[in-house]
């Protein structure tokens, strides 16, 4: 877990330019991703941490043209790579830390966060300020393209009981912050924890 804005800048600006070459085919999984949110025609939803914005089309395609699609990252070169891949005409992007979004208070339907949580400094402060930005009622989806063991297998790393997206952690993680789980999927082929915002 990075303790280090810093870090994660330099971790993401070296890997800006061949982010979405290096995952040419998580389209799909995106796709139903955002399809389990539940989001309707006219929404507001965030994109937390969104990189490269491979989530924005499908983002846009559930809110419709009339909906409100944003894209918040911290790495000025993942926002231009998001550009670059004509993103931004699927959502506004914003540079900014999720840590200090600069939202009003239960302004938006839901937050799509892919791979997020590993990289926050304080995952139980950032997920209340989440939750600060959502309506009571709102949806959090937590993703990653691939399980906890195919990411840990990937990095060459181990997983360990303290892993922070295991189910009991996570849960125990959202619920201090506001936040109450609904469903919890770790597969090979994709991590998906959704929670609710309670009132």
């Amino acid at each position: 877990m990075s303790d280090d804005h810093t870090h994660v800048q330099e971790f993401f600006t070296a890997r800006a330019a061949d982010w979405d070459r290096r995952f040419p085919d998580d389209g799909p999984a995106y796709a139903a991703a955002v399809a389990e949110l539940g989001l309707r025609e006219g929404g507001r939803v965030l994109d937390a941490g969104c990189g490269t914005g491979r989530a924005l089309p499908a983002l846009r395609g559930a809110v419709g043209r009339s909906g409100v699609v944003l894209g918040a990252d911290l790495t000025p070169a993942m926002l231009r790579e998001a550009a670059r891949a004509g993103r931004d005409r699927d959502g506004a992007l914003l540079l900014t830390d999720v840590a200090r979004l600069p939202l009003r208070s239960s302004s938006l339907d839901a937050v799509f966060a892919a791979g997020l949580i590993a990289h926050l400094p304080q995952p139980g402060e950032n997920l209340r300020e989440i939750r600060r930005v959502v309506r009571p009622g709102g949806v959090l989806a937590l993703f990653h393209p691939v399980g906890r063991a195919a990411l840990a297998a990937r990095q060459g790393r181990r997983l360990t009981p303290d892993d922070l997206r295991a189910e009991p952690n996570l849960r125990a993680l959202l619920t201090g912050a506001g936040w109450r789980m609904t469903s919890y999927v770790d597969e090979d082929t994709r991590y998906l924890a959704l929670a609710v915002r309670d009132a």
